[in-house]
């Protein structure tokens, strides 16, 4: 008699796993609701003044004096460093005195054309003299005209010798000590960096290149910055510069987003998470992007030809699947729960998607407020279950003795 019942038991145990019943299925549902959903774009950035001017030095030579110093608030034409002006103004004193002497040269040879003249009216010497007095005294004037320019070059000099702020503003980067010789050749050294107006910054955020098109001016825009993790800043897209930007074959594009910094916590140079809203609305209907990514499992109950949602008459007689359907028409396959708890059944619905934020997605189209739509599916043992509550998983055909 144990024999028998052993291989009886053995036997219904083959029959109950065979047919799919030592899992029990469950599905996580959501109900539809409506509600607020803003779209946005993701991008960093770093902040900058929106004018920085750099400071630099057209003549060579020590650094004489430091007027001012990091953060130092400076005044347009403020005299902010000096170069050592010795040799320029040595070359000042200079070009003055050969100024005189040709002045003075000019002298002579405006009284030997005078000269000249007389004795060439009474035929006392011969016109090839008296042209040549004539010449020389042109050579004299061009002579003084050369000195008076070299003069003024030797003034502009020693001029640059006072750097002077070009603009009202902060100074946030100091390039040179005391003491220190900047040499002005092709390239301009830079002494200091000026930011005009820190009070209004910009962002210069990188967009990714399947991005940019919902992009435009005006757009608000959320930011963070490390420093800050708990406080939320805004500003506006003022431009989406053309110009593209390509880093290991990723193409972006700068975008400047202007911001307004009254209290001064934001920094040049702090990056920035910037969240662009392009769309946003109000009391829509919302469901997770989980739904839209669930698939069912093989052994589920699917209601095949109970397609819903937006009408499609003609394609779902014709036996084509709801994924099939979905790429034709661009529409997306959820699955509302449906049946008993201890039988569920699964209804695929086509609907129409508007905006998402990452984790919901606008139905704008093929569901109601209160759908339950599945999100995913929960399986559980029913025979460890079982085991653990006591039961058998063969139900009263084998009671326990």
């Amino acid at each position: 008699m144990l024999v028998i019942l052993v291989l009886a038991a053995g036997g219904g145990g083959y029959v109950y796993f065979r047919h799919g019943h030592g899992a029990a299925l469950s599905f996580n549902a959501v109900a539809t609701a409506r509600g607020e959903l803003t779209a946005t774009v993701t991008a960093t950035g770093t902040l900058n003044p929106v004018v920085n001017v750099t400071v630099g030095s057209q003549v060579s030579g020590i650094i004489y004096k430091l007027n001012v110093d990091y953060n130092s608030i400076v005044k347009s034409n403020e005299i902010i460093a000096e170069i050592d002006p010795s040799s320029y103004q040595a070359a000042v004193e200079q070009a003055t005195a050969d100024l005189a002497n040709a002045k003075a040269n000019l002298e002579l040879q405006q009284a030997e054309a005078n000269r000249s003249s007389n004795l060439f009216t009474n035929r006392l010497i011969s016109g090839s003299d008296y042209d040549t007095a004539i010449a020389t005294l042109h050579e004299a004037k061009a002579t003084v005209q050369i000195k008076v320019a070299s003069l003024n070059n030797a003034l502009v000099n020693l001029n640059y010798c006072k750097i002077r702020s070009p603009v009202d503003g902060v100074v946030i980067q100091r390039a040179v000590e005391l003491g220190q010789t900047v040499a002005s050749s092709f390239n301009t050294p830079t002494i200091f960096q000026i930011a005009n107006d820190l009070t209004k910054m910009q962002i210069d955020a990188n967009v990714a290149e399947a991005d940019i098109g919902g992009v435009f001016g005006g757009q608000s825009v959320d930011f963070t910055v490390d420093a800050y993790p708990n406080r939320t800043f805004h500003g506006l897209v003022a431009q989406v510069r053309n110009s593209p930007i390509t880093v290991n074959n990723v193409v972006t594009y700068d975008t400047v987003i202007s911001v307004t910094n009254a209290d001064y916590k934001l920094k040049p140079g702090m990056t920035a998470n910037v969240a662009i809203i392009v769309a946003r609305r109000e009391d829509v209907l919302k469901i997770p992007n989980l739904a839209l990514r669930f698939r069912p499992p093989e052994n589920a109950v699917v209601l095949t030809n109970a397609v819903g949602g937006v009408p499609l008459t003609n394609d779902v007689a014709s036996g084509k699947s709801p994924h099939t359907i979905k790429n034709a028409r661009g529409l997306r396959t959820v699955y509302i729960l449906t049946g008993e708890p201890d039988a569920p059944q699964l209804k695929p619905m086509l609907v129409k998607t508007g905006i998402t934020d990452g984790i919901f997605t606008e139905v704008t189209a093929g569901l109601n407020e209160g759908d339950k739509v599945v999100a995913s599916v929960a399986q559980t043992d029913a025979q460890n279950s079982g085991s653990e509550s006591g039961s058998s998983p063969f139900g009263s055909r084998f009671p326990h003795h």
